[in-house]
């Protein structure tokens, strides 16, 4: 072997022990604590659930009809049944809605409706309240809808779409100890 390709091999060998040495200490010296570490968190501020539910199941939602077909509402509500969502009893809401849907939620349901909001292809209007409580998600359907997305359809959304974000003036609801 000759001087050329040794000395090669050498810078090399030293390039990839400096960057395993680099990644080890920057993993042991990180001090983020996620989208927000809650120590900072002012008194009375809600407490917001940004995790993605594993299972539809886990997901509540209430449809309102907001536009002149009638039914609309009853099968919106039918195919969320038969992809295992939580259903309450379907209702007309008392506005129109021109666009494809609006999804209502509070600090309970922030990574819920970032799951439903997959399913209109992220093409819904986002309403966030603190003030709401309760674990139930209202999903207003609007003029423009025409169908649910499919699961690979759901799936690519959810790239799209990333991570629940923070509502403003929310903190991050500690995780349960349990999972």
């Amino acid at each position: 072997m000759s001087f050329a390709r040794v000395r090669a091999l050498v810078v090399v060998g030293v390039l990839a022990v400096a960057a395993v040495v680099f990644v080890i200490v920057a993993l042991v010296r990180d001090t983020q604590g996620g989208p927000a570490a809650g120590e900072g968190c002012p008194a009375g501020a809600p407490l917001a659930d940004v995790t993605l539910p594993d299972d539809p199941a886990e997901v509540t939602v209430k449809v309102l009809n907001g536009t002149d077909n009638p039914g609309l509402a009853d099968s919106v509500t039918n195919e969320f049944k038969n992809r295992r969502f939580t259903t309450q009893k379907p209702a007309e809401s008392k506005s129109k809605l021109k666009g494809v849907a609006e999804i209502r939620y509070g600090p309970d349901t922030v990574g819920k409706a970032q799951l439903l909001r997959a399913y209109f292809l992220a093409q819904s209007k986002m309403t966030y309240s603190a003030k709401r409580k309760g674990g139930v998600i209202e999903i207003v359907i609007g003029n423009q809808y025409r169908q649910l997305a499919t699961t690979t359809e759901v799936n690519q959304s959810l790239v799209e779409v990333g991570e629940p974000t923070l509502p403003p003036g929310a903190c991050v609801k500690p995780a349960d100890k349990d999972s």
